[in-house]
């Protein structure tokens, strides 16, 4: 038997009222989605314990069978360990976005989805003007960056808020508070000095695009708790694909092999064909592999429903369908991390819809993989990390 978990994240989300009151994933053309939901297991689980952020840090983890409430300590060091950045005693890592904002509003919290190369340019700028011994900005994928700091542990105190929940909203009540803000607050201040004279910025001005006017640091962390392999977990030797620093830090940890996959992306010009095939084809040594694609979660963040719509369809026709036609007795769970109402625009701690397909699996009489068939099986796992044990058939224990 071998197993495949499609992460579609952010996919699930609110009825939309002028799109007739449906959902984004009600909205899609989703046949193969839709036939998998016919003959498989359709069910609801919440993969955000209480009182924890709807993080996609914390959902994921909760996703892949590791109980959060156990294991997560922060974000930011889990995509450290992807970006291979240590974190040792005495050291804190922040998330460092390059962030637009416009007449103290925040315009874009991910300067119009800015390439790797051209942040890299910027990021490597701020090292060169703001970093010091104690003080490192890592450059990481398209909007999404480090820092680190030495000696300054009490900045994980401060209480930050994600720029992806505050669009056009003024900046100034949502920057760093409390504890250890002060330093936080004056990089954030120092860096639009260095940023807004940069040729990276006057040539994306040229081209009409969004230019980088400041950083934004939220997610601080320390050294994260080691966890059991997914091995040691599950029986299972795994493989993960996915286009962001997070997803593959989390495999990283879980012990996991990261599958680098030519044009995965965090958006709608991501390779799913590509992402699929070199996925299934990690099956031939591999008794499970994780496929998790972001593009639904970036246009929800961007209340773009025609371009969310378009990722759920790119994926049930070139990703869904990849795994529907493989050869050979495979298990496939289906499930979004956590919702990204396109009106909200950030992540919301809601239920999710999971689907349970393959041999051992029985038909809920569900007709469609929506929030509202899910709702309708009347079938719950209250608490998320319990989903991959049942369907994996549970060989051992993550949560200790």
């Amino acid at each position: 038997m071998k197993y495949c978990v499609l992460i579609i994240d952010g996919a699930a989300g609110w009825p939309i009222k002028d799109r007739g009151n449906k959902t984004t994933l009600e909205l899609a053309h989703t046949p193969n989605l839709d036939a998998l939901a016919r003959e498989g297991t359709l069910g609801l689980t919440n993969n955000v314990p209480p009182g924890m952020e709807p993080s996609s840090a914390v959902a994921c983890m909760s996703l892949l069978g590791y109980d959060p409430a156990v294991y997560y300590r922060g974000r930011a060091a889990i995509e450290a360990v992807s970006m291979g950045i240590p974190v040792g005693r005495g050291e804190v890592v922040f998330r460092c976005n390059l962030v637009a904002t416009k007449s103290g509003r925040m315009w874009s919290y991910c300067c119009g989805h800015i390439e790797s190369e051209e942040a890299r340019e910027l990021i490597n700028a701020l090292n060169e003007k703001l970093g010091s011994d104690d003080v490192q900005f890592y450059p990481g994928v398209g909007y999404r960056h480090l820092l680190k700091l030495k000696g300054h542990t009490e900045m994980t105190a401060a209480v930050c808020t994600p720029p992806h929940d505050i669009p056009d909203k003024a900046v100034a009540q949502y920057l760093p508070k409390g504890r250890g803000s002060r330093f936080l607050n004056k990089l954030m201040a120092d860096s639009q000095e260095v940023l807004k004279h940069h040729p990276v910025n006057y040539h994306r001005v040229a081209r009409g695009q969004v230019p980088a006017t400041s950083i934004w640091l939220f997610w601080g962390s320390g050294p994260i708790p080691q966890t059991p392999s997914f091995k040691e977990a599950y029986g299972l030797k795994a493989a993960i694909t996915s286009g962001v620093d997070l997803l593959r830090g989390l495999g990283m940890m879980m012990g996991m092999t990261i599958l680098d996959i030519k044009g995965v992306t965090d958006n709608i010009k991501n390779n799913f064909a590509g992402q699929a095939e070199s996925a299934l084809a990690a099956l031939d040594i591999h008794g499970l592999v994780v496929v998790h694609v972001e593009a639904p979660d970036e246009a929800g963040h961007a209340g773009n429903t025609s371009e969310k719509i378009e990722a759920i369809e790119r994926i049930d026709a070139d990703v869904v369908s990849r795994l529907r036609s493989y050869r050979g007795d495979l298990s496939i769970l289906v499930m979004p991390d956590h919702p990204t109402p396109v009106a909200a625009r950030t992540h919301v701690a809601e239920p999710v819809p999971f689907l349970m397909w393959g041999r051992g699996f029985e038909a809920e009489n569900a007709g469609r993989f929506t929030e509202a068939e899910a709702a309708r099986t009347a079938l719950l796992i209250p608490q998320g990390h319990n989903v991959m044990r049942r369907f994996t058939g549970g060989r051992k224990n993550a949560e200790a």
